[in-house]
């Protein structure tokens, strides 16, 4: 490191979930669709599953990020990016902005009163990670990129790899030599150990809200750790996050199934009803008498 410490851009890096909001911003996406019937029930299930799914398997699990992948790009396929940016705007006005936490919402307001460039650096689509850095007015926004056809059409494919990991450092890498800025005056904030190449190529990794092994290693090296959640909180999101959070989603899911299944069977047992008790309130109509 050479030169005075003032010369150098500096930057703060932001996760997305669990860290500058409680839960997933994919599970908070795919409610937003399938309440604007964009998506089926079953469309959803198996999104919450693949959710599930790579939680509990675990970042070293390829199988788990491939999960997520499909998962993600479900939901986009065929349909063009200018309606994705639309609804994306949308469910982060009405689900994700508002849950984003107060005290987080400060950290990035010093960064920006000292002059400090802001990211959101997610997994979750590029086009929603961008409307959320918007909306808390940070500098920009890395997300994962699906591919667009000549049309603006989603193809189905992603371009490069899901934004996870080692692939997010590089990600963020990249972006400091673009905008000359220093990783070592910078800092950056995470809930996960998934994040840890990230953490460890700034001069000032923060843990928030850390998962147990982050937690572990935030400890043992003194990083910084912003516990944000309170215990109502984490009782109604769900411990641990994944399975609550999956288990929360699939099961509001199945209520409101269930719920629009008993509807239905009440409404034709009261036409049921209602028929009978027609034909009943009609008298037969006087056969004529026979001659004699």
């Amino acid at each position: 490191m050479s030169g005075a410490a003032g010369t150098h851009q500096r930057a703060a890096f932001f996760d997305l979930d669990k860290t500058l909001i409680p839960g997933s911003s994919l599970f908070l996406l795919a409610r937003g669709a399938y309440e604007r019937d964009l998506i089926r029930v079953g469309d959803i299930l198996r999104f919450a599953w693949g959710q599930l799914r790579f939680r509990l398997i675990g970042s070293e699990a390829r199988s788990g990020i491939e999960m997520t992948r499909r998962s993600m790009l479900s939901f986009v396929t065929g349909r063009t990016q200018a309606e994705q940016i639309q609804m994306g705007r949308e469910i982060a006005e009405e689900r994700i902005l508002p849950r984003v936490y107060e005290n987080i919402v400060k950290v990035i307001e010093g960064h920006q009163a000292r002059d400090e460039l802001t990211f959101l650096v997610t997994a979750a689509p590029q086009e929603l990670a961008q409307v959320v850095a918007e909306g808390l007015g940070m500098s920009g926004a890395i997300g994962t990129r699906a591919e667009l056809d000549e049309h603006g059409y989603y193809t189905g494919r992603l371009v490069g790899d899901v934004l996870h990991g080692p692939v997010k450092a590089d990600a963020v890498r990249r972006l400091a030599r673009e905008r000359g800025i220093d990783l070592a005056y910078c800092a950056a904030y995470s809930d996960s150990i998934n994040d840890l190449p990230l953490l460890e190529s700034v001069g000032s990794p923060h843990a928030v809200n850390p998962d147990h092994d982050l937690r572990r290693v935030a400890m043992a090296r003194g990083w910084p750790v912003l516990e944000l959640r309170t215990r109502r909180r984490a009782l109604l999101i769900g411990i641990p996050a994944g399975l609550g959070g999956a288990a929360v989603f699939g099961a509001g899911i199945a209520t409101g199934v269930y719920a629009e299944r008993k509807r239905r069977r009440t409404m034709r047992r009261s036409l049921r009803r209602l028929r009978v008790n027609l034909r009943l309130s009609i008298p037969a109509p006087a056969l004529p008498r026979r001659a004699r």
